[in-house]
């Protein structure tokens, strides 16, 4: 049997590129008699080489009308692995947007957060769709829900500091604690450089989740990206069977894609709030976490847990080295340092939002924990100085 010539269109530069490349190859060293050739970059057109050279059949991901018309004019088999959609009567294979929003409100719900939010790119197709269920799962389960989507990087006014600044903007007013899901590694790449110059604590205040579980980015950010796993390899070895049967003269239906499952959510820091073994503590924390700025006391929380008081505070020591009293007062302190950098509210409004009844109260135990007076730390937020930053979670 002849060996056919095949074109991967697939950008390695992304893990979820390589990880579809490492499906292709899996399927080509089981059945596949090809001869691969490798376009690594993404470009705005279709390499040079490609309307010269004979090629059997062409796996790409398209990510524009004219690349895909492009493609299309070659006459040849071609199966997109771009969610995109940009060019019809085209097979594709992608993972289920659906499936991918389902596991990250999920994700979500289990470590209590009520304020769910999706941060989006208008330019891709894809992300809307996530956006669109996100949503539906969300409301199903009687979360909060918030939107945020970028302007496409194509469109002719996009100014990528104008887009920062309004994503600076969307999340300072935010409900807290919420849960972002980004639609993909870099937007929550962007969304947690965003909260750290709002000085948001995440996870305590903001969890934030991405997708594709690239690992470099993921582990590059700080704190460390929780993401959801697609399944890229099981996506690229069903494109590769789905090519080879076209190739073969099999007719393949262009309106029904192959989609895969994800295949679960890597944990990492960013999401890791109320990922704790000890349920008991677990649930101490979210109440904490949800009404410490209501001025509650260790009595409180101990109406919400099946423990003593000793019994709650040796295992939250344990798990988290802070007794309840000190997580109370550490979740108010940074809810302070928020209202103060981020707002422009009266003094003693900050007070009331924190849980103080008085604004002198507020204001001694703020400098005991900071060194600054509530309007020194305004202050230097305000000029760009680096005010004393909160305790480590």
């Amino acid at each position: 049997m002849a060996r056919k010539s095949v074109a991967l269109l697939i950008e390695t530069s992304s893990g979820y590129g390589r990880g579809l490349l490492e499906g292709v190859i899996e399927y080509v060293k089981e059945r596949g008699s090809w001869s691969v050739i490798l376009e690594p970059d993404r470009a705005e057109s279709p390499p040079a080489w490609l309307s010269s050279s004979h090629c059997d059949g062409i796996i790409a991901r398209i990510e524009t009308d004219q690349y895909g018309r492009d493609l299309k004019a070659l006459k040849v088999p071609v199966v997109d692995l771009s969610a995109a959609r940009h060019v019809k009567g085209i097979p594709w294979a992608d993972t289920e947007d659906k499936a991918i929003s389902r596991l990250a409100v999920e994700h979500f719900k289990d470590r209590g957060f009520q304020h769910l939010a999706y941060c989006g790119d208008a330019g891709f197709e894809w992300s809307v769709r996530r956006s669109r269920h996100f949503h539906q799962v969300a409301e199903m389960g009687d979360c909060d829900t918030h939107e945020f989507h970028s302007k496409s990087r194509l469109d002719q006014d996009f100014n990528q500091t104008t887009e920062h600044r309004k994503l600076v903007k969307w999340i300072a007013e935010l409900p807290r604690p919420v849960a972002i899901m980004a639609c993909h590694d870099f937007k929550a790449q962007q969304v947690i450089d965003a909260c750290r110059q709002l000085n948001i604590a995440i996870p305590t205040e903001i969890a934030i989740l991405g997708v594709d579980d690239d690992r470099l980015l993921c582990e590059l950010c700080e704190p460390t990206l929780s993401s959801i796993i697609p399944d890229t390899r099981a996506t690229g070895h069903a494109a590769a069977r789905l090519l080879d049967r076209m190739m073969n003269g099999e007719t393949i239906s262009t309106t029904q894609p192959i989609l895969t499952q994800p295949l679960g959510i890597q944990l990492r820091h960013s999401t890791d709030t109320l990922a704790i073994d000890d349920k008991e503590v677990a649930g101490a924390l979210h109440y904490i976490r949800r009404h410490a700025t209501e001025n509650i006391r260790v009595s409180d929380v101990l109406k919400n847990v099946t423990i003593s008081r000793r019994a709650l505070e040796h295992r939250f020591q344990k798990a988290i080295g802070r007794t309840p009293h000190e997580e109370i007062h550490r979740v108010r302190m940074n809810r302070i340092r928020e209202l103060l950098a981020e707002t422009n509210l009266p003094i003693h409004h900050v007070a009331e939002q924190a849980g103080y009844e008085y604004e002198a109260y507020m204001a001694a135990a703020f400098k005991k924990e900071t060194g600054l007076t509530p309007t020194e730390f305004r202050d230097q937020s305000n000029t760009g100085k680096q005010p004393p930053s909160p305790k480590a979670d």
